[in-house]
């Protein structure tokens, strides 16, 4: 790209270099991060994700250097060029679905194609039939079609049963009527719909025979395949500009009487039958949650890799930034000079920014064991066994809640930490903030979901209550089962006391959960005897069950971290926890992050754990004490823990983040670069001319 501007050839950075310092720091690391990274993302995965980065890193149309300087429409065709460039290269290089997500990851660009890949085509592959799969999914797989995803209407977003969009069947034709009756049925905020998709899977309230059956989803032609103009009766749009993701075309569409055939309904679990309109509802009425369950797992992974990004920007740029001296403890470099000392080096920039690399990995964790939940689910599922649904939906509405909700706050956390860099394009967090905010909104409001998952554990708690065998079907359910497990231990004592007597107790895996599991069972307790025995409203207690379901989630976060650092059989182990299990150094640095993130989630919630009586004043001023020894022992491996998660440059797109710790060069050159130092203003307040005639040559 153009530089507008010269620098001074001769002018360096004060010493030490910004490379130098991130040097002294990873020669600092207990343990290797080769090893680490291995024990994240598998040899295979690795050796994938480095053969795809190449490839990206050397293609002229997927360059990132130019984006930070782009308005709306010079991103969106950006974003165009790049999703067809993706695809040019799946084909090229035989890339797998696996492959592909990598490369999209990479380039970090949601573009109009996107929800054709995350929602169009998981949709019809959980809810159409093979039929279906082999009219609509396989030319969408070849991009012969392009889909979208539309749902949210205009007066309607969560409340998916409040849709107002309908689907009327008409017996005499064998068709589907989809029509909007009113304003606010208008399809609002689909990705990729203003301007891309010719097609679109629409959810819309199912009526046969007189009869609403609430919303289903129907598969619509909405574009011309030549023309790409919208089909009659079809009015389509983009809905303007966004407070982020503006790469993505999000449109509106309303529909008048148009007619689809009966075949277009996504019939794998419910149909109409044809002539009669007659309604076979599904086996299970929660199968339709199948996609939503993907869609939450995959954000509860992609927090995690969030979380990781975040902290490797601002942990990296603590390192190289300096600012005042500390007297106590100053930085003497080999000549003697005595130099400001390491942001990164003061104990409230450690507290900002050490619990944002313990709740990426927590997360990071969390995430795959949640991923191949779902994968045993649908293994299940293909058998005719829904067993584990209801728990699969209400884990990942809650977990989805809270991992993007701490995501979003985290990453402005680690933004605010970078101090005045960090409001610059160029620290690699405004687009990323920007993009990265909807997940707390889409897929389910993180509020909203809240209360599927407390309405599974007022139901589990119920079911363990009014057993007459507690005692026998639960315990052997216990082990299978940590929920029952927390449960059933608080039902054994109600007025039980934490065990702590040192700081150094809060570093036991099973006080803290003992902790977490007493003040989730005691929540859901209060909350029960609340809503059945004192009539409680549900409105009335929706702030304490946002807290129950966080209460549970948190749980689950702890307890899926211990668990992955615990001892298994080597018949259980694959072979990313091989290595971790194999290497005494990872475990010890893990064992500190994990107990940082468990004991700093504690104190954030302390009101809650003092509020149950499990917990004591005294207990909690340990704690403290613990925290910050927890802090000490992350110190000297804190680059390193956020160089194990191996996001590249590429990746991160920041002048803060940058491996090579060349910070300042990068901000002044970048800043170099910018189109408007290109131009010579007019500031004559008489002139009606904003720029001369003459543009400053380019250098």
């Amino acid at each position: 790209m153009t530089s507008y501007i010269k620098i001074p050839s001769h002018l360096t950075p004060s010493d030490p270099q910004g490379s130098e310092l991130l040097a002294r720091e990873r020669s600092k690391a207990t343990f290797d991060v080769n090893e680490l990274t291995l024990a994240l993302y598998g040899a295979e995965e690795l050796s994938r994700f480095k053969r795809i980065l190449k490839i990206l890193e050397s293609d002229p149309i997927l360059d990132k250097s130019n984006i930070y300087y782009m308005g709306r429409t010079e991103l969106f065709k950006y974003a165009l060029r790049k999703d067809k460039r993706i695809i040019q290269l799946a084909a090229t290089h035989k890339w797998n679905v696996d492959e592909f997500k990598i490369a999209s990851r990479l380039v970090d660009m949601s573009g109009p194609y996107s929800i054709h890949q995350s929602m169009f085509l998981p949709t019809i592959l959980g809810q159409g039939t093979e039929e279906q799969k082999r009219k609509f999914l396989n030319p969408a797989i070849r991009h012969e079609i392009i889909g979208c995803y539309a749902q949210t209407e205009l007066g309607h977003g969560s409340n998916v049963q409040g849709l107002e969009t309908t689907s009327t069947y008409i017996p005499e034709t064998d068709e589907f009527e989809i029509h909007t009756p009113h304003l606010t049925a208008a399809k609002w905020w689909a990705g990729g719909l203003g301007r891309t998709a010719n097609h679109s899977v629409v959810m819309a309230r199912l009526i046969t025979n007189g009869q609403d059956k609430g919303p289903h989803p129907f598969i619509v032609q909405i574009r011309d395949l030549t023309t790409h103009e919208p089909l009659p009766g079809i009015t389509i749009g983009d809905i303007g500009p966004k407070f982020g993701f503006n790469t993505t075309d999000n449109g509106f569409m309303l529909f008048d009487h148009v007619r689809i055939p009966r075949f277009n309904m996504l019939s794998k679990f419910s149909q109409v039958t044809k002539g009669t309109g007659e309604y076979k509802k599904p086996p299970n009425e929660k199968l339709s949650y199948g996609t939503m369950v993907f869609v939450r797992s995959v954000i509860i992974f992609n927090a995690g890799l969030a979380l990781a990004r975040a902290a490797t920007i601002s942990v990296r740029y603590s390192a190289v930034r300096r600012q005042f001296v500390d007297k106590e403890n100053p930085m003497i470099l080999p000549n003697g000079q005595v130099v400001e000392t390491a942001v990164l080096d003061y104990t409230m920039q450690q507290y900002r920014l050490f619990p944002v690399i313990a709740q990426a990995y927590a997360i990071y964790f969390t995430g795959e064991i949640i991923t191949n939940l779902y994968k045993q689910y649908i293994d299940q599922s293909s058998r005719g066994d829904f067993s584990l649904l209801a728990d699969l939906h209400a884990s990942t509405s809650g977990l989805k809640s809270l991992t993007s909700g701490i995501a979003v706050d985290s990453i402005e956390d680690c933004r605010r930490a970078c101090g005045g860099h960090g409001y610059s394009n160029f620290s690699g967090f405004t687009r990323f903030y920007q993009d990265y905010l909807p997940n707390t909104t889409w897929e389910g409001d993180n509020y909203i979901l809240t209360q599927q998952t407390a309405r599974y554990l007022f139901k589990t708690y119920r079911e363990i209550i009014h057993s007459k065998q507690q005692s026998e079907e639960f315990s052997l359910r216990s082990n299978e089962s940590p929920t029952i497990f927390y449960m059933l231990r608080y039902l054994s004592n109600p007025s039980q006391k934490c065990t702590v007597i040192s700081p150094s107790d809060f570093k036991n895996p099973e006080v803290q959960l003992a902790i977490y599991g007493y003040r989730a069972a005691y929540l859901i307790a209060r909350a029960v005897d609340q809503i059945d025995n004192h009539k409680k409203s549900w409105n009335s207690m929706l702030v304490e069950i946002n807290r129950i379901s966080r209460a549970h989630c948190q749980y689950i976060l702890v307890h899926n971290f211990i668990l992955t650092l615990q001892p298994q059989t080597s018949d259980s182990m694959n072979e990313k926890r091989r290595i971790l299990h194999n290497s005494p150094s990872l475990k010890t640095v893990l064992t500190s992050v994990c107990n940082l993130f468990a004991l700093h989630t504690m104190e954030k919630n302390l009101s809650e754990f003092l509020e149950s009586g499990y917990l004591s004043p005294k207990q909690s001023e340990m704690l403290r004490v613990q925290i910050s020894e927890s802090l000490n022992e992350i110190r000297p491996n804190a680059v390193a823990l956020v160089d194990a998660f191996y996001l590249p440059d590429y990746l991160l797109n920041s002048a803060l983040g940058r491996y090579d710790g060349k910070v300042y060069e990068t901000m002044i050159e970048w800043a170099s670069k910018e189109p408007l130092n290109g131009i010579t203003l007019d500031i004559n307040p008489y002139s009606e001319k904003l720029f001369r005639n003459d543009v400053k040559a380019k250098i």
